[in-house]
């Protein structure tokens, strides 16, 4: 599942890809159009600076901008610094495999096949969707909600 934080990671990297033409926002504008508390959305963005994912300008006229294009950010990559994998169970994942501490053996496990099914499609789906993806979505129902 998702968690809260991911939520709003993923929004305020959606408002920096909408406002890429605008230039940098500050974090009280980014809270504001991502709906979500200053104070933990500052320490996300903390954490997204030091994986490269924005960068941060200090001083009077600072602000944060993306650290890379939008089309080269995905839902994937967002989800993977701020909740770890996207696998269901350790022994599916790819990215932080294990075993799981209850399971006698992988090659016997009930549960394994559509897990790892389940982790593949989820990846497909969020490696091929990129912060720029959301953004054109995001403009387009707007623009559709006020015809």
């Amino acid at each position: 599942m998702l968690s809260q934080k991911a939520r709003y990671a993923l929004r305020a990297l959606v408002e920096l890809a909408r406002a890429e033409q605008e230039g940098q926002l500050t974090s009280a504008e980014i809270a504001t159009r991502a709906d979500a508390p200053r104070k933990f959305l500052e320490a996300i963005l903390l954490e997204l600076a030091r994986r490269g994912l924005v960068v941060s300008r200090r001083g009077k006229f600072g602000g944060y901008v993306l650290g890379r294009p939008a089309t080269a950010i995905s839902f994937a990559e967002v989800i993977r610094v701020i909740d770890g994998p996207l696998a269901l169970a350790p022994c599916v994942s790819r990215t932080a495999f294990r075993k799981c501490p209850d399971c006698p053996s992988l090659k016997d496990c009930t549960l394994r096949g559509a897990l790892l099914r389940a982790r593949d499609a989820t990846a497909e789906i969020l490696e091929g969707y990129s912060l720029a993806d959301a953004a054109q979505e995001a403009g387009s129902a707007e623009i559709l909600s006020a015809t």
